[in-house]
């Protein structure tokens, strides 16, 4: 398959116009609509949307996107195994991140990044909705839960320990819970499609979950910074990673509740690429970047 072919596509669909990617790669309009049609043709279906107003990808050319992607990363990485080509670690990296966790910790380090590799751009999708890695067509990503997908590879930055808490003002009003059983009485802060979280005694008392079967959960949301928010300003007890409110917890304007419980589980934060691409200088030096910042120890464990 011709490489130049893919990535004037790939240029085409970053762009959404044909005559635009030409011109980068240095093909008159004409000649670059050929070589997209000869590509079209030898995978049997229209990757791009044509009129004479806009171009747009087809659905066949989201699904072969990712694809092409990876082809021509593999084939800079063979380049560079065998000597050819720029040292210099340059390109566009697509990094997907819950926004929590980014507005805390990769936000602030960017310009740190940005000058210490100033032929690289980021192109980020910040939201607390989980990202599909193939779909999307992204480089890497941060998630905080076991990878489980087999098309995958992970990198652990950190641990994600969670822990319960409230604000001093709401424990004041509604009374502070001594065991799991005492949060049926207590209106709690859910994120959403969460699953119950099993709570583990340090001493011989017996475990729990949160939320607690039965509970009346007051408030579910699916955006960690408003439900820290939320939990400061005194609706109610919720569950958050350490990472996300330890700040407030040293100030005192959040308070563990039942500190003597831990969240069983072995959760961690991790950074995913897709198995099948080779590791590019861009997000191997991102990924470096992130774990000499962030974690070896977590920065919020410091």
């Amino acid at each position: 398959m011709d490489t130049e072919a893919l990535r004037l596509f790939v240029m085409a669909a970053d762009l959404l116009n044909i005559s635009a990617a030409g011109r980068k790669l240095g093909l008159a309009p004409a000649v670059a609509s050929a070589r997209l049609a000869k590509l079209e043709n030898q995978v049997g279906a229209d990757l791009l949307h044509r009129s004479t107003r806009k171009v747009s990808l087809s659905l066949e050319g989201k699904e072969f996107l990712p694809f092409a992607r990876e082809i021509l990363a593999q084939e800079a990485a063979a380049r560079a195994a065998l000597g050819h080509g720029s040292t210099e670690i340059k390109g566009t990296l697509r990094f997907a991140a819950p926004s929590t966790f980014a507005q805390l910790y990769i936000a602030p380090i960017l310009p740190e990044f940005l000058e210490r590799y100033p032929g690289v751009n980021l192109e980020l999708k910040l939201s607390d909705a989980l990202q599909n890695l193939i779909e999307g067509s992204f480089d890497l990503a941060l998630r905080n839960y076991a990878i489980e997908d087999s098309s995958l590879r992970a990198r652990k930055l950190a641990d994600d320990r969670r822990i319960l808490c409230a604000s001093p003002e709401y424990l004041a009003r509604q009374g502070t819970p001594q065991a799991p059983e005492d949060l049926l009485d207590h209106q709690l802060l859910i994120f959403m499609d969460g699953p119950p979280r099993k709570l583990s005694a340090k001493n011989d008392q017996p475990p729990g979950t949160f939320p607690p079967s039965g509970a009346e959960n007051r408030v579910v949301c699916d955006d960690g910074t408003s439900m820290r928010i939320a939990t400061r300003a005194g609706v109610g007890i919720s569950m958050n990673a350490y990472w996300s409110v330890h700040k407030e917890i040293q100030d005192g304007s959040l308070v563990r509740v039942l500190p003597d419980y831990e969240v069983d589980e072995q959760s961690a934060i991790w950074l995913v690429y897709p198995k099948s691409n080779v590791l590019s200088g861009k997000v191997r030096a991102f990924i470096d970047f992130l774990l000499e910042k962030i974690g070896r120890p977590p920065v919020w464990e410091r």
